[in-house]
């Protein structure tokens, strides 16, 4: 028993030794945003209704929603559109860690004077936010039709089954830019706020002592800070995002169909400037898990991989390009 127990221990470590850096962060972040966002899935089922059928949820409160969702749907309906968001976050945050730290190591190969201080985790928090979005928004938009539906409501609103024949029919009724709708303030939102919390989680860190850094209680608080700093200041393009996500279920035609500054417009008049920030204390209580576990869950994972410093990352890339240069040269 012993003995096989050494060899199947052996031939995994030998399976996380000859794994690329990049694969080991993407692996990191997917696991980290699967576990972060399950965790947190009945909340952002409300925060979504809260943001788009203010009138029947805004105005019952969280505990009413929770009861009003038991009632007509049971225990599932806390995790109606949760399939589409798993499918999403997990190469989203797989994605948005893994160009984190290339982003990282590409600034800081490309331009040395540059320094690894929290200016450069803005930078490349922001732009590796802003590479998930495009590759996964399409599961963001599909994620958010499904869970803005509720049973029971008007017969005359688009019903979809479940995630295939969602992305199906919007294709069909808008094409690729269809599934794109609602990107612009996606963007707006994501270049601050992944900047701002990758910002705000390694600014913190660094001020940690030496002996405290792999404390778990510390890795969660830096990262609730983080997450709640972050949410605060872009919250109100994400208000915009869902209702610019979900009016083709309500338009009667194309025209009916308005852009970034015209549904932030739109929303101010209707229903005044506080509903840019509906749901927000809702979001909070979402923010602060979700955040904290994905930094905490990553910086594990990381170490369970044995991803390498920041520092000696560095130098491993550059070593390899190195090496590579005299082979493709002579070749």
């Amino acid at each position: 028993m012993d003995n096989k127990r050494d060899e199947r221990e052996l031939s995994r470590d030998g399976v996380i030794e000859g794994m690329p850096l990049f694969a080991k962060e993407f692996i990191a972040g997917g696991v980290a945003g699967g576990i972060a966002k399950s965790a947190v899935a009945p909340l952002e089922r409300i925060k979504i209704l809260f943001q788009t059928r203010q009138a029947e949820f805004r105005s019952i409160g969280l505990l009413g929603s929770f009861s009003k969702i038991a009632k007509t749907e049971g225990l599932l309906g806390f995790y109606r559109g949760n399939g589409a968001s798993a499918a999403r976050i997990v190469p989203y945050a797989a994605l948005h860690y893994m160009a984190y730290e290339e982003y990282r190591r590409l600034i800081n190969l490309s331009i040395p004077g540059f320094g690894t201080g929290p200016v450069l985790d803005l930078v490349a928090g922001s732009f590796a936010g802003a590479t998930a979005v495009l590759f996964t928004y399409p599961l963001d938009l599909v994620r958010t039709k499904l869970a803005y539906q509720v049973k029971g409501h008007l017969p005359s609103e688009q019903v979809y089954k479940g995630i295939v024949d969602c992305f199906s029919k919007t294709y069909r009724e808008a094409g690729t830019r269809g599934l794109y709708r609602g990107v612009a303030p996606s963007l707006y939102g994501i270049f601050p706020y992944a900047g701002l919390k990758f910002y705000f989680y390694e600014e913190m860190k660094r001020r940690v002592p030496e002996d405290h850094k792999k404390d778990i209680t510390i890795k969660l608080a830096c990262g609730s800070v983080a997450g709640l700093l972050g949410q605060t200041f872009t919250y109100p393009l994400d208000v915009v995002r869902r209702q610019m996500q979900v009016q083709r279920l309500s338009a009667s035609n194309s025209a009916d169909m308005k852009g970034t500054i015209e549904t932030l417009v739109m929303i101010v008049q209707n229903n005044g400037w506080k509903h840019l920030f509906s749901g927000l204390s809702l979001n909070y209580l979402k923010v602060v898990p979700s955040v904290a576990i994905g930094f905490t869950v990553y910086d594990v994972m990381k170490s369970y991989l044995r991803v390498p410093s920041r520092d000696e990352s560095v130098i491993e890339v550059s070593t390899n390009r190195r090496n590579r240069q005299p082979s493709s040269f002579n070749t």
